[in-house]
């Protein structure tokens, strides 16, 4: 296989793997018991702690550990929503839908959400967002990088609006993660979460960044753990997994994301040059290093991976996390795509573990199964497909 959907998720790394193991077996201790097993527990979740705040230049006491990404944007949106109850809250139309639908939660309950629009590349104007800040705004959350496009938003331009007006904001880098450096002190953010699985580490563990001074309620209850924040016994083999992959992410991250850039140009470059009919999408350079998002047209983007898939090509359309819902991607929508445009878009995204050979690979198979798609195209006189 040629894995090509890292942005969905992206296979464990060895070393991680390993740390992992001895609390799968031997030190298997709870946490927050005080016997030894549990003190074992409680100090690797520390170093973990460490490892995950200095791949973002945080102190470790402002890390809280979550299932996930969605469950960090549960929480940052949801607990600032409970210590602020009918205020507004601003977000982008482009956002994940583990944003959106707690948005929705909230508008249900009093809450009123303001949905910035995107340009053509899929930016946001932060003068459209200073602009929307009145001063019941409660939070201002806006994505790092697009999940499915890969544009890069003006974190740090719109954490200094957000600062000014005194306004906590949260970003959801779950995609940006390892993908472009990330300094929670340079940017002006209050909240920022992330997730293990998108930086070659387990799935199921995240973390939310929250600043020093930010009060937030809590939204999951129980016996405390988490400082209060988020109860439930914490995945102790997980968590370590999840520092593991922060501390080899931060280890070589320039090398890493000139060697992600380089992969995803060199694939970018083939692409547009060898086949015709085809556009890229998103912010041409402001963009996650891994991402490349085309649209193919008169092809459907869904034959296309089916076709691939049978070639040993891993791609996809889009998020993963709602391609059961079966419904038309709301980014690509926002953008002022057409619907003939969304039907024939296609992701691939590269890891760490992908090579120029599977690059070639992948272009070359490409090139066959979309001219054997548009051979029978509906659009084939349209576009005088050959």
């Amino acid at each position: 296989m040629i894995y090509l959907d890292n942005a969905a998720s992206t296979q464990i790394h060895r070393e991680v793997l390993d740390a992992m193991l001895p609390y799968l077996q031997e030190l298997y201790g709870n946490p927050s018991s005080i016997h030894r097993y549990g003190r074992l527990a409680h100090k690797a979740i520390e170093k973990a702690r460490k490892q995950v705040a200095d791949l973002i230049n945080a102190d470790p006491s402002e890390i809280f550990f979550t299932s996930g990404g969605t469950e960090s944007n549960n929480t940052a949106l949801c607990g600032i929503a409970l210590k602020n109850h009918g205020l507004q809250l601003i977000t982008s139309a482009i956002e994940h839908d583990a944003i959106l639908e707690p948005c929705k939660k909230l508008e249900k309950s009093g809450f009123d959400v303001v949905y910035l629009p995107v340009d053509e590349f899929g930016s946001v104007d932060p003068q459209i967002l200073k602009n929307k800040i009145p001063e019941k705004t409660c939070l201002v959350s806006i994505m790092f990088g697009n999940n499915e496009v890969g544009t890069i938003q003006p974190i740090e331009e719109i954490g200094l609006i957000c600062n000014e007006n005194n306004v906590p904001f949260h970003t959801d880098a779950v995609q940006a993660i390892g993908k472009i450096p990330i300094d929670v002190k340079k940017l002006g953010v209050s909240m920022l979460s992330i997730s293990s699985h998108k930086i070659n580490g387990p799935k199921g563990i995240g973390a939310l960044f929250i600043k020093h001074g930010l009060a937030i309620n809590p939204v999951i209850l129980g016996g405390g753990q988490e400082r209060g924040l988020r109860s439930g016994t914490e995945n102790v083999a997980n968590i370590v997994g999840f520092g593991k992959a922060c501390e080899i992410a931060k280890s070589n991250l320039d090398k890493n994301i000139l060697s992600l850039k380089n992969l995803r140009d060199y694939l970018v470059k083939r692409v547009l040059a060898e086949i015709p009919y085809v556009t890229l999408n998103g912010h041409p350079e402001n963009r996650l290093s891994n991402n490349a998002h085309f649209t193919f047209l008169g092809v459907n983007g869904e034959d296309l991976i089916i076709k691939l898939d049978e070639h040993g090509i891993a791609a996809s359309t889009g998020s993963a996390c709602s391609v059961h819902t079966q419904k038309a991607s709301h980014v690509l929508q926002a953008m002022g795509f057409s619907h003939e445009q969304i039907t024939g878009s296609l992701r691939l995204t590269v890891g760490m573990f992908n090579t120029i050979d599977e690059i070639d690979e992948t272009v070359n198979v490409l090139k066959k199964i979309v001219t054997e798609l548009r051979s029978f195209s509906p659009f084939k006189e349209k576009y005088s497909f050959t």
